[in-house]
Parts: structure tokens; C-alpha cells; sequence
């Protein structure tokens, strides 16, 4: 049974077809959470993305690239912000919020063994901001945290349910792979996750498994060891 682990979160899952933030989204992930905190009593980091508000790659050429980066990390920043709010809420008062972007009035500055501390005494852990500097995708962001923070395995909670050989929402004959290794994941060039962050969890022999974030009230067979219903990658 999985002990520590750390979840990235995609921004999508805090918007709908009409907003960009929806608070009710917050509020549902929230109590999915915490109930399977409670049951499994895990613990648990979380990278948030902001892809609901701003995804800085997607910026029109014109504009920097670097502060189009920018622009999307303040976006995880507002999630993560979000979600800190509907977990104290909903009964997690300890909740941490923690940013490599230093907002000392919003957030505690991310320092690894402040992070390790508060897992230890199971707190709540979101992390956003990503790695605090442009160039660097909400992956490698979870890729290296999850190094630094000592976790066992990422969790991935993406918009379709593992990883395939080519994109399953435009070529129905797509091939889902169960269980798959970093390296194969690379040369493949799978899209679940940027090469670089394959490449950070392959030398830190960090598991990965990638799941529906449907399927996010299910976290607690994953903790326990049942990865069924998503793809494994491993080393």
C-alpha cells in the first residue's frame, strides 16, 4: 500500500463549457479527497495546473514566451488557491499552499524539507507555480517534486484513462497500454507527459500511473494497489 504519493492535478477539472473557474469543481475534488485521505490515510501532495485559466505554451507567437510561462504559472497559482480554500472548507484546516514564485502573503515559499515536514505530520500539500521559472511544463514540476518530496509514486489524473499509442480522442483504433516503461515512453513519444519528465522519474525510479480524472474518487484501489483502470509506467 502506497503510504506517499504526489497528484497532479490538471487545471481542466476546475472549469466547465461557460467558466473558466467553476467553485463547485473545487468543492467536488475537495471532498473526494479528503474522504480518501481519511480512509486511507495517505500522504499526499498535489500539483495543480492551470490550464482552465491560461496555458502559457498556447500563446499566440507574438508574445514572449517566457512571460507567457509566467502568465501560466500565476494560473496555477489561482487553483491552486482554489482548491486550498474548498479543502479548509471541507474540513482540512491544516491544508498547505506552497509556491517556488515567492507570494509570502498568499502562499509559503516551497522548501523541500518544510514539505516533507508537513507530509509527515499529514498535511494536506499543493504545490503551484510549477517550478518557478518559464521554460518548464506543470509535469516536470511534479517530476521533480516528487524526487524532492520522497514520494512513492505520481499519480496522474489526465483527460483520458492511460496512455495510448496515439491520441484515443481522435483515432478510435488507438491501442491503450496497462503497463509501459519510462524509456518506451520516450522513444514512443507519448504525449501523457513531456519527455522531460519521463526522462526525471526514470532516473529517480519514480512509477507513474495515469488515470481519468473521472475516475479521481478511485484513488483509494490505486493507493491500495489496483491499477486496472489506468496505465502503469515504470522503470
Amino acid at each position: 500500500m502506497v503510504k506517499r504519493a504526489i497528484l497532479k492535478i490538471s487545471g481542466e477539472i476546475f472549469g466547465d463549457e461557460e467558466n473558466h473557474i467553476n467553485f463547485n469543481k473545487y468543492d467536488d475534488v475537495a471532498k473526494q479527497l479528503l474522504e480518501i485521505q481519511n480512509k486511507t490515510k495517505i500522504q499526499l501532495a498535489m500539483v495543480v495546473g492551470g490550464g482552465n485559466i491560461f496555458r502559457g505554451r498556447e500563446a499566440q507567437s507574438q508574445v514572449d514566451s517566457n512571460e507567457a510561462d509566467s502568465m501560466g504559472m500565476l494560473a496555477t497559482i489561482m487553483n491552486g488557491i482554489g482548491l486550498r480554500e474548498a479543502l479548509v472548507r471541507n474540513g482540512a484546516p491544516d491544508t498547505r499552499l506552497m509556491t517556488a514564485v515567492a507570494i509570502p502573503g498568499l502562499a509559503e515559499p516551497y522548501i523541500r524539507n518544510k514539505g516533507r515536514h508537513h507530509l509527515d505530520n499529514n498535511r494536506l500539500v499543493i504545490i503551484a507555480g510549477g517550478l518557478g521559472m518559464p521554460g518548464f511544463s506543470t509535469d516536470s514540476a511534479v517530476a521533480q517534486y516528487a524526487s524532492e518530496l520522497q514520494c512513492e509514486i505520481i499519480f496522474k489524473a489526465s483527460t483520458v484513462d492511460g496512455v495510448y499509442d496515439s491520441d484515443p480522442r481522435i483515432n478510435k483504433n488507438a491501442n491503450k497500454y496497462t503497463r509501459i516503461t519510462h524509456k518506451q515512453a520516450v522513444d514512443e513519444r507519448l504525449k501523457v507527459m513531456d519527455s522531460t519528465a519521463f526522462t526525471m522519474c526514470e532516473r529517480s525510479n519514480i512509477p507513474i500511473f495515469v488515470f481519468d480524472i473521472k475516475d479521481l474518487h478511485r484513488l483509494s484501489e490505486i493507493i491500495e494497489g489496483d491499477y486496472s483502470f489506468g496505465t502503469l509506467i515504470e522503470g
